[in-house]
């Protein structure tokens, strides 16, 4: 990829940044016939993926002005480097060096208020700034991810023959769409990466209480979670909880899952979306939980330590426990799933109205349902319920939910209350189960919440045999 030998103004598109995911989408940008022009401050890098893939319509260089002039324009550039301070910095570098027109895609996992700053400072140059999210990994990045990108639509409109020539197809269509203005793109992405959480945590949770509960090994429940993929509970997530667990470790022999130490990280997604939701004031406990959970793994040394002084319950399972413990983690993964998404549907509804974004949802679900993480069959019948009824306020009380929650949380129930008994923690089916039991409640004890309030501290109150004559105090002592 040397740089000597590169046409000025012929390239039609650039990725800035080869790191894994910026490497895989321009080899994807390049094998659907167009010219990608490459950038990294180490240009080594460059060589290696040519000297590994060689492809022909690719073309690289560590100077950023010999980069940008590479470009045909209006220029189109996609920058993959890390959230934060070097999304800024590089923009820095990139502005004086670009003309009116030209359109900067953010690729990363950025916060959503500085995608919001950083399209209006471009706007005030006469440029174009895009927020996209990207999700699939380095498997969908290289073969087709989900694309969720946000900023003006004139600008959309020329990155457009590109995203969707790279961008995973579905039966529902292109998995790519144009979200919404300025930080729509990465705050659905957020929302995406906080549904991530709580599923991934629900499977890890199903798989606890069967191994803990019924003594599964790693194989056995590999079988059950490969019957389940077949049904109505298939999944990506699923699909690779099957490959985890059906992995044997090289060295020992045994499941390589067994082998791994059980501190799960994160990368701020998670908090990003829990913090939010409590800034719009819509509730997500299934993605709290989740965030707790990972926290609590990563006190590892704490937890060994309480176990010896808190012993768990000792108890055994029932024979109908035994005999339907399986049946009832089926149901309880799927409803509580539809919980979880029905939470970030919400809060990517109350964001789109709080920032004049025209979010669709049901647009939202077809995108999801190919390349990205959390591509489930579930959001099929999400897609629909949202085509129905745009301004659905909560995707539980749906038609086409509404029943199957009613008819499968029994089961829910049964597996909650044995892995309470059985002292197995289960904090996202627990929160999801509340929510759904808060949200279908007409009477809550917040009444008493409210009186507290008033008498300690002279909050106020409505009356509930007249709320609209506002609010009131009263003397309770």
């Amino acid at each position: 990829m040397s740089s000597a030998a590169n046409p000025q103004g012929v390239f039609q598109f650039g990725v800035a940044g080869m790191g894994v995911m910026g490497a895989s989408l321009a080899l994807n940008v390049a094998d659907r016939g167009f010219k990608v022009a490459a950038w990294d401050r180490h240009p080594e890098k460059i060589d290696a993926i040519h000297a590994k893939h060689g492809h022909p319509e690719m073309k690289g260089t560590g100077s950023l002005a010999e980069f940008v002039t590479m470009l045909e324009r209006p220029r189109r550039i996609l920058l993959m480097v890390t959230a934060g301070a070097p999304v800024d910095q590089m923009m820095d570098q990139l502005a004086p060096l670009l003309a009116p027109g030209d359109v900067l895609i953010d690729g990363g996992n950025s916060w959503f208020h500085d995608t919001q700053r950083r399209e209006k400072a471009y706007r005030e140059k006469g440029l174009h700034f895009i927020g996209m999210g990207v999700s699939g990994g380095e498997e969908g990045a290289r073969h087709g991810p989900s694309l969720m990108p946000g900023g003006p639509a004139e600008a959309y409109a020329l990155i457009r023959p590109v995203v969707e020539a790279i961008a995973a197809r579905a039966e529902s269509g292109l998995c790519v769409t144009h979200v919404g203005p300025d930080g729509a793109g990465h705050f659905v992405k957020m929302v995406h990466n906080g549904i991530e959480y709580a599923d991934m945590q629900l499977l890890a949770e199903t798989y606890d209480v069967l191994r803990r509960g019924l003594g599964l090994s790693a194989d056995a429940l590999a079988d059950i979670f490969a019957k389940w993929n077949e049904g109505i509970a298939e999944s990506f997530l699923l699909e690779t909880t099957i490959k985890v667990l059906r992995k044997k470790d090289p060295e020992t022999g045994k499941p390589l899952v067994d082998m791994v130490l059980d501190k799960a990280g994160q990368k701020g997604t998670g908090k990003w979306t829990v913090q939010v939701s409590l800034d719009l004031g819509i509730p997500v406990p299934s993605i709290a939980a989740a965030l707790d959970a990972r926290n609590l793994s990563a006190m590892k040394e704490e937890r060994v330590a309480a176990s010896s002084k808190l012993p768990a319950p000792q108890m055994a399972l029932t024979d109908e426990e035994k005999a339907n413990l399986i049946a009832w983690a089926h149901d309880a993964l799927y409803a509580a799933r539809v919980v979880t998404y029905a939470q970030g549907m919400r809060l990517i509804q109350a964001a789109s109205k709080e920032y004049n974004w025209s979010v669709s949802l049901a647009e939202m679900a077809r995108i999801w349902r190919g390349g990205c993480i959390i591509r489930a069959k579930l959001l099929t019948p999400l897609r629909e319920a949202f085509t129905r009824q745009p301004d659905l306020p909560n995707l539980v009380v749906s038609d086409d939910f509404a029943p199957v929650l009613t008819r499968m949380a029994p089961a829910w129930r049964r597996l909650v209350g044995t892995a309470v008994r059985l002292g197995i923690p289960v904090p996202v089916f627990s929160a999801s189960l509340a929510y759904l039991d808060s949200y279908r409640s007409p009477e809550l004890p917040q009444n008493l919440t409210q009186a507290q309030r008033d008498a300690f501290g002279a909050h106020t109150y409505q009356r509930r045999d007249r709320p609209e004559a506002g609010f009131v105090h009263s003397d309770w002592s």
